[in-house]
């Protein structure tokens, strides 16, 4: 549950069942957004200036409905245009709607084009979270009123998903094929999940979903993270998997899903930028900023402005999962735009828990701390130390400041590096079974 601060650690590292990984946190009331299973502009918006969380923003929402490619340069031929590879990312900024966001610190938005299949007629959308910790496009119905997309079929029914996240939260809805356009690159067709809490019957097992972007925070979610489908075999070969389901009239009932029908990240599908994506966001000095522009490069290796240099790799397992040891402690871990702060376990002696219940589960060291972890590849090598700080919540949420790099909450039993490691860094996620310069995904390199 968001609060109207946002200042609950979220962590929406999506708990499903199955080889993926996990997404981060949401909000100054943390968040994250990753769904565990397969292991989450060229537009004219309405809306003004954002105002609860600085920078300037759209707080109509959806975007503009357009026609033809989607974009300007949507089908663009592969190779023709250096930057079509590149989706501007703001953190808290234009692209953020303020009407979703309100007291959300440090969100990453980005802009996406969804088109009917095969058709010309198309909606952009802003204010979906960029997510690292999930797989797929997941956008609020409510946010594409100008297109008709493909139901996807499943036994006599349509196909139907529960995302359930770390917060507490899910997402439920039909899934529908569509045309989706990134960028500059050349659309491409995949299965999405309509976020939608009224259609057919919630499944008792899909707790608390949210009911329309004001109360998740965002119109939807870009997953980019280390596999292709959001549930993989785990979901292939059996009913109860929890999280895949056959509706016919407002009955749902579980269901097994093809690889080909599951909600896919869309850049595995690209034709050439397809072996994962670089996420780019500037350094921010302590005590914050209102807002940050970056970029998401969509392909590692595959043009001259994705080509690696002086990274380190770190394999991830069929979780989507490496390691980091802190404090004498070894935790399985991930890396999260998704998740709005840092997540770990620590001793309260050295960062307290902030104690009031409206800054519950955010770090309140009485002066901000300096700590270093080692991150390690799941093999248990290569190896390297990240010095990170961690200063005090509820000073932070009480500035004008929604982007913070020193913002801290716990996690019981791991590590969720989220928003505030990549501050200042240039991020690799390589997509499973895929190749680059830096080997074979799953993997992660900074």
């Amino acid at each position: 549950m968001k609060s109207d601060k946002f200042l609950i650690p979220l962590v929406l590292m999506a708990l499903i069942s199955g080889c993926g990984g996990s997404d981060g946190t949401k909000s100054s009331a943390s968040s994250s957004t990753s769904t565990m299973s397969n292991f989450s502009s060229n537009t004219t918006s309405t809306g003004g200036s954002t105002t609860a969380n600085g920078g300037s923003g759209t707080s109509g929402g959806s975007g503009s409905t357009t026609t033809g490619n989607g974009s300007n340069t949507g089908d663009s031929t592969t190779g023709s245009n250096s930057t079509q590879n590149i989706l501007t990312v703001t953190v808290n900024g234009s692209l953020c709607s303020a009407s979703t966001s309100g007291s959300y610190v440090n969100k990453p938005c980005v802009s996406v084009t969804v088109c009917s299949p095969g058709s010309s007629a198309c909606q952009t959308v802003n204010d979906i979270l960029l997510d690292t910790g999930s797989y797929g496009l997941r956008i609020f119905e409510s946010a594409l009123p100008s297109v008709s997309l493909t139901p996807v079929a499943s036994g006599s029914g349509s196909l139907a998903e529960c995302v359930q996240f770390g917060d507490g939260s899910s997402l439920w809805g039909p899934v529908r094929m569509a045309d989706v356009v990134l960028g500059g690159e050349p659309r491409v067709q995949v299965p999405i999940q309509v976020i939608n809490a009224s259609f057919g019957s919630v499944p008792a097992s899909c707790y608390n979903a949210d009911s329309d972007p004001v109360a998740a925070g965002y119109n939807g979610i870009l997953g980019v993270g280390l596999f292709a489908e959001d549930c993989g075999s785990d979901c292939t070969g059996t009913a109860g998997n929890g999280m895949y389901f056959s509706c016919s009239g407002t009955s749902c009932g579980g269901a097994s899903a093809p690889l080909v029908k599951q909600v896919t990240n869309p850049v595995a599908r690209l034709p050439e930028d397809n072996n994962g994506v670089i996420v780019q966001l500037p350094a921010v000095s302590a005590g914050g900023t209102r807002s940050v522009n970056g970029s998401l490069v969509l392909g590692i290796g595959t043009k001259a402005n994705n080509t690696p240099a002086a990274v380190t790799r770190y394999q991830a397992n069929q979780y989507a999962e490496f390691y980091t040891s802190f404090q004498g402690t070894t935790y399985s871990s991930f890396i999260d735009t998704g998740s709005n702060g840092l997540f770990f376990t620590s001793q309260s002696s050295l960062v307290p828990d902030c104690g009031s219940h409206y800054y519950s589960g955010w770090f309140c060291p009485a002066s901000t701390v300096s700590l270093s972890a080692v991150n390690k590849g799941y093999t248990g090598s290569p190896s390297g130390t990240v010095y990170f700080s961690v200063g005090n919540a509820s000073y932070l949420f009480s500035t004008d400041n929604s982007v913070f790099s020193e913002l801290g909450g716990s996690m019981a039993g791991g590590f969720d590096w989220g928003l505030p490691f990549f501050l200042g860094r240039t991020v690799y996620v390589g997509i499973n079974g895929t190749s680059s310069s830096l080997g074979t995904g799953p993997y992660w390199a900074y």
